[in-house]
């Protein structure tokens, strides 16, 4: 099992930044896939970025140009660094790993003046 704890969010004000962080612990030994996902109220859980063991990265149309994820393999962590935020990012984060695949409880970040 991995055991993942997230951290970072809060309140921003639009064109603002945060950024998250997610520690993984536990059977890590396996873990290819590192990712983020986020979950509005009232809308379904979607993708927000994803970066595997190798580097390559994936984004969310809506967040391209502005979110940047990391990765470090040695201490096991995945960063998600997320510039000009807009109102529209206020959601609940989740990392997820795989495999196993495993989630953090998640992390609230809200956008708001």
């Amino acid at each position: 099992q991995v055991q993942l704890v997230e951290s970072g969010g809060g309140l921003v004000q639009p064109g603002g930044s945060l950024r998250l962080s997610c520690a993984a612990s536990g059977s890590i030994f396996r873990i290819y896939l590192m990712g983020w996902y986020r979950q509005a109220p009232g809308k379904q859980r979607e993708l927000v970025a994803s970066i595997n063991s190798g580097g390559r990265t994936v984004y969310a149309d809506s967040v391209k140009g502005r979110f940047t994820i990391s990765r470090d393999n040695a201490k096991n962590t995945v960063d998600l660094q997320m510039n000009s935020l807009k109102p529209e990012d206020t959601a609940v984060y989740y990392c997820k790993t795989d495999p196993p695949p495993s989630w953090g409880k998640g992390t609230l970040v809200t956008v708001s003046s």
